[in-house]
């Protein structure tokens, strides 16, 4: 009874002086642990092809601004990063998410039910994929249809076309007399790579499409079979670090890799790129579309991110200038392909508007 007394009696002078003062530690504290957990730097995470561009802009960035620091830059993955950046809105989240594909509905969906609402598209040029090997072996000259016969999981029977079996073939020269009788083995990405994804799409599906057997499957048999890479130790998942396939494939020059065509264009003195279709992957022919394997490169900014954390606009501004990615760019000396003009400019004014992304 004595404490309840104590807690409800009027307070005397020296007590009111007392609660104050702790009343004012408690919004000291308060307001310091918000200072601590804002960020005073960019959050950036995602693709492993568009990351050595965006290192180049953070570094220029960090070195030629005297406010803001440079961004931090993880390689997650496209497929990764994208999950993380749409995690939710704070600064427990990234701020961008790099992209080497184009982000699918279903992503911006979950972004939306996390309260990512906002989200704002970015295209910053465009890659080619190369299969390539080392300058110590023979270049390879391949078609889509070879390339899928090497690396899907199942295949057309070369007995009887007309049904699918596991894949049979061991060396490049079972597909074609032409091919070298090399082993084939494949290093390439992982799932979570959008440079994956992409060469599912613009190689395996191509290629799969040559096939009268497997086009006659109902959709989702076929998906599964133009699409499904080998386990058996032909493909090998490299992971998402390119330099690392390029690494290994000096120190086995009968295996070939895929990766993004700007880790071929700073390796020339390593590694080839193969001709697809008929066509090399070249600077000029990823440019004016006659490469069959390019695509374009983005990155994702959380809206409701910029003008919070310090520097977003101002990253975004470097990185879409002319000196970063026009013709004649800082990234273009990096393998990025420039944007046409008239693409470029509607970057630009993207950015300006910040207008949300709707699918």
């Amino acid at each position: 009874m004595r404490i309840v007394q104590t807690l409800f009696s009027p307070l005397t002078d020296a007590r009111r002086l007392l609660v104050a003062s702790a009343l004012a530690g408690s919004m000291i504290a308060a307001l310091t642990a918000h200072a601590q957990a804002a960020r005073d730097y960019i959050s950036i995470v995602g693709s492993s092809t568009v990351y050595p561009f965006a290192t180049v802009v953070a570094e220029q960035f960090g070195r030629s601004s005297t406010v803001f620091k440079a961004p931090t830059i993880e390689s997650t993955g496209s497929g990764g990063g994208i999950r993380l950046f749409c995690n939710g809105v704070g600064v427990e989240y990234p701020d961008v998410a790099n992209s080497s594909r184009r982000i699918r509905a279903s992503e911006l969906a979950s972004c939306a039910e996390n309260g990512v609402s906002d989200v704002v598209e970015v295209k910053i040029g465009y890659d080619g994929i190369v299969l390539a090997n080392s300058n110590a072996a023979p270049a390879y000259s391949l078609t889509r249809a070879q390339i899928f016969l090497a690396l899907a999981k199942d295949v057309p029977d070369p007995a009887n076309s007309g049904r699918l079996v596991a894949n049979p073939y061991e060396r490049w020269s079972d597909i074609d007399a032409s091919l070298p009788s090399v082993e084939i083995e494949v290093l390439g990405p992982p799932p979570t790579s959008g440079t994956r994804d992409a060469f599912v799409e613009l190689v395996m599906d191509v290629g799969c499409a040559s096939f009268a057997a497997i086009e006659a499957l109902a959709d989702d048999v076929l998906q599964a079979a133009c699409q499904t890479l080998r386990e058996d130790g032909a493909f090998i998942e490299a992971g998402e670090n390119d330099n690392v396939i390029v690494q290994k494939l000096e120190a086995n020059p009968d295996a070939l890799g895929i990766f993004g065509y700007s880790f071929l264009d700073q390796n020339y003195d390593k590694v080839q790129g193969s001709a697809v279709d008929g066509v090399r992957p070249e600077f000029d022919a990823i440019a004016d579309g006659s490469y069959p394997v390019a695509r374009p490169l983005y990155f994702y900014v959380k809206r409701a991110h910029v003008d919070v954390i310090p520097g977003i606009r101002e990253y975004l501004r470097e990185f879409t200038s002319e000196a970063a990615i026009g013709e004649f760019g800082y990234l273009t000396d990096r393998g990025l392909i420039p944007l046409p003009d008239a693409e470029r400019q509607e970057t630009l004014a993207g950015v300006e508007k910040m207008a949300p992304l709707h699918l």
